[in-house]
């Protein structure tokens, strides 16, 4: 039996700072036990709650399930060990595979060098067998392990998720610097949102926070476009309740109300690959999108407003970034009576040119981005 069959545990990726909303997340779709740490949560969760994990979470972006785990103090013994797991119960030799890998306070030091040596084993491993070795793929594989060295100690996972789960596959069309999927999605939980008010994000771009404010209102799977998942590659798949999952998710989905959602912006490609990805979500087609300045909107009173301002690679040429944050501050205050407002800021120095008092902020990284979450109460 392989580690995870033996304690049920699994452990997810969540983006540094929201570990404890992973964890809240994690535990309303049926984990139980969770325990978080840097970057992500330790749970525990039975094979139908693991699958809906995997269908349904929107702040976390892999699920791993471990399968050995054993002292490792040098790339020999990690090739020796690995070597020696039986491949081909997850996979064949005419299958893709990836290895993505992190080290720290080991004596093995670099994490590239350490996901070479597993997958070197991997290979070996079918080419002794089979005769025939399996291809390595880094853009789309049919596999994803996983090696975490820490303090001399090894774990080998399988992502049973597949590849990261931030790739809803609704976005066809982006413009530059696109919000995370998990990102918008961390941020529309945070909001409070559930439909007692309309939701309006005035800077739209790409449509991301949208969209993901339409999945988590109609109550759709994060995973409802994605056509692979990691754990049909274990060795104890349950085809079945794996069907079952699937059928329960579609029968909790609920409508969208007409103007319920609605967003806009200063550029009309802009608008027009919002709403081009947006319909690419059953519903879609009820977001309101329209091209226009937030500065010449009408009033957006009693609404939930979410918004992730240019922070310089989405400006117009020659704007002041600033100036556009005062602008921002002044149309919140001004036209926005009885709304609330999560703002996101991608450089957390601009948050003093809003000239508004949050009523909390948090951290929140997107990619490279350490920025900022705001929330303002705007009465």
């Amino acid at each position: 039996m392989y580690q995870y069959q033996k304690s049920s545990r699994y452990f997810a990726l969540v983006a540094h700072g929201v570990e404890e909303v992973g964890a809240a997340e994690l535990e309303e779709l049926g984990a139980s036990d969770t325990k978080t740490d840097y970057r992500g949560v330790h749970f525990n969760a039975d094979r139908e709650s693991l699958y809906r994990i995997v269908y349904q979470t929107r702040i976390c972006t892999r699920i791993l399930a471990p399968l050995l785990t054993f002292d490792c103090h040098s790339t020999r013994y990690l090739y020796k060990t690995a070597r020696a797991m039986e491949w081909n119960e997850f996979m064949s030799q005419h299958q893709t595979f990836a290895v993505f890998s992190t080290v720290s306070h080991s004596i093995i030091r670099h994490s590239k060098y350490a996901a070479l040596v597993l997958k070197d084993a991997i290979v070996d491993y079918f080419r002794d067998d089979t005769g025939t070795r399996p291809s390595v793929d880094t853009i789309n594989p049919d596999l994803w392990f996983n090696l975490h060295i820490q303090h001399d100690r090894a774990v080998i996972s399988l992502a049973v998720s597949g590849s990261s789960l931030h790739r809803r596959g609704y976005r066809v069309e982006a413009g530059e610097a696109p919000m995370q999927e998990t990102v918008a999605a961390t941020i529309i939980r945070l909001s409070g949102w559930s439909g007692e008010t309309p939701l309006y994000d005035p800077m739209c771009g790409s449509g991301t926070l949208l969209c993901e404010a339409l999945m988590h209102y109609r109550q759709m799977p994060a995973g409802v476009l994605r056509d692979h998942f990691g754990f049909r590659h274990l060795p104890d798949f349950d085809r079945t309740l794996w069907r079952s999952v699937r059928e329960t998710a579609r029968q909790q989905l609920r409508p969208l109300p007409a103007d319920l959602i609605r967003g806009s912006d200063i550029s009309p490609t802009a608008v027009k690959q919002a709403s081009r990805n947006a319909r690419q979500l059953e519903q879609g087609e009820r977001i309101d999108f329209r091209q226009s300045d937030f500065r010449r909107l009408p009033d957006l009173e009693n609404c939930t407003i979410v918004c992730n301002p240019p922070y310089g690679l989405r400006l117009q040429q020659g704007e002041d970034i600033a100036g556009l944050y005062r602008d921002l501050g002044d149309f919140l205050k001004q036209h926005c009576l009885g709304s609330t407002a999560l703002i996101y800021f991608g450089k957390r120095e601009l948050l003093k040119s809003l000239g508004l008092k949050p009523s909390w902020k948090r951290p929140l990284v997107s990619g490279s981005l350490d920025g900022r979450l705001a929330k303002y109460e705007l009465y």
